[in-house]
């Protein structure tokens, strides 16, 4: 057994079903549980993600029990100096899949290796490590409906059985490296951060809410879905003990959310495959579409990004965002068609602003969630899909409540007239706007200029 090795904490903050921790563990006598603040991903995060953050290291420090080492700086040169410092001959991670988490663990493995130290890969953020879920000739799926169906048949193993209190922990203090502290900015309406704080809004869920969730998950007016993806995004749970939770759970509401699992895991294998994706089309023929710009562009893009668009739910959703910095996902769809069909503005500027002020900003279902809607994704078929504000709004939104929470210019307007403001006598409210655009005009003009590719080379 080695003397010591390090766990480098970083899309997995926490104790429970770490295969990482427990190769560690059996590893190793004595463990330091390392996590560094890297400028290069902190600088692009807004307020809410840093302050969720900053719950989270709170709350793996307690459950240390004061044992977690954070400190600032480059990690191809913090991990190697906090191995040499404690004697370790491995240092153990989450595989990370991301275009720059695999770039920089490269670059770590390889400073790691000019020490002698090993650098360990065991797990990552998916039930499934993307990658693996493969056709029969060996190449990745394209189509999200035949990958769910080889995700499912792939499998995964059960959690991973760890106690971290018969870990050896390493003090901060003996390490000799200056500490830090996550910065905490001011930022309203987050969930409780942590494992635990995950645990008990997982149960509370499967307790209440599990068994309407095909149908409510649609509902913004209600409390229908998890609330789990910021907890997701930094590994306060992995997805296994969620489908291991789920394995014996009939009904479509447990189908339903298994799904969701598996798009989040698709999502990161297309990045996995095409880290490109990040920032391109992932149907290069959309590179050639026409967006607009100018003046007028720029005034409708801040239009959207302040919720004043004149579109009662869009403006709810984006209003929503700066608030909480987190959006329904039916409203997130609904804002993302508005800035991309309605507004003709690339996708990449609405990604991200998304990425600034969501606190479960993740790359992989970001971005790819974006270019799904945007239509220059993976789907087959995806430029007809063109969300009608007010529909999907009279559809998931019948008594107008969720507009009335987010647009307080509507709370005097009864019942689903809140969605139609402009329709009411003398116009809307005091404050409020008419529509920036007309959603049929530029429903034709978006039509059109996805058609013109529609048959064009890739």
């Amino acid at each position: 057994m080695d003397a010591a090795a390090v766990v480098w904490f970083r899309r997995d903050l926490r104790l429970g079903d770490h295969p990482a921790l427990a190769a560690s563990a059996a590893r190793a006598r004595r463990v330091v549980a390392l996590f560094v603040l890297d400028d290069a991903l902190l600088r692009p995060a807004g307020a809410p993600r840093r302050a969720f953050l900053a719950g989270c290291l709170r709350a793996l420090d307690h459950d240390l029990g004061g044992r977690l080492l954070i400190t600032r700086g480059d990690p191809t040169r913090v991990v190697p100096r906090v191995a040499t410092e404690v004697g370790a001959t491995s240092v153990h991670v989450s595989a990370d899949t991301g275009p720059h988490g695999r770039e920089r663990d490269t670059a770590v493995e390889r400073a790691l290796s000019g020490l002698g130290v090993k650098f360990v890969r065991t797990g990552s953020p998916y039930a499934v490590t993307p990658g693996r879920v493969v056709n029969a000739e060996g190449q990745p799926y394209r189509m999200f409906s035949a990958f769910y169906r080889a995700w499912l048949g792939h499998g995964w193993p059960a959690p991973a059985e760890v106690d971290a209190s018969d870990v050896d922990w390493v003090e901060p203090s003996e390490v000799d490296i200056s500490r830090a502290s996550p910065e905490e900015p001011a930022a309203g309406g987050l969930p409780p951060a942590g494992e635990r704080a995950a645990l008990r809004r997982w149960h509370e869920f499967l307790a209440d809410r599990i068994d309407d969730y095909g149908h409510d998950r649609d509902r913004p007016d209600r409390a229908g879905t998890s609330r789990l993806s910021a907890h997701l995004r930094w590994g306060c749970v992995h997805p296994r003990t969620l489908l291991h939770d789920l394995a014996e759970r009939p009904g479509a509401g447990a189908a339903a959310f298994r799904a969701e699992l598996a798009w989040r895991e698709f999502f990161a294998d297309v990045l996995w495959h095409r880290p490109d994706v990040a920032r391109n089309n992932y149907d290069r023929r959309y590179d050639r579409y026409q967006y607009d710009s100018g003046a007028d562009a720029e005034e409708r893009f801040a239009a959207w990004t302040e919720g004043r668009t004149g579109y009662p739910l869009v403006d709810a959703g984006m209003r929503q965002l700066l608030a909480e910095g987190w959006m329904h996902n039916r409203v997130r769809m609904v804002v993302a068609s508005f800035l991309v069909k309605d507004l003709h503005l690339p996708w990449r500027r609405g990604a991200r602003h998304f990425l600034r002020h969501l606190v479960d900003a993740d790359l992989a279902s970001n971005q790819m969630n974006w270019q799904w809607v945007a239509g220059c994704g993976t789907d087959a078929a995806p430029y007809f899909r063109v969300f009608n504000p007010t529909t999907q709004a009279h559809r998931y939104d019948p008594a107008g409540d969720y507009v009335r929470r987010w647009v307080p210019e509507l709370r005097a307007v009864p019942g689903k007239q809140a969605h139609t403001p402009w329709l009411l006598p003398g116009g809307p409210p005091a404050g409020y706007p008419l529509p920036i655009v007309d959603h049929a005009e530029e429903r034709r003009v978006a039509l059109s200029r996805f058609s013109a590719l529609r048959d064009a080379s890739p």
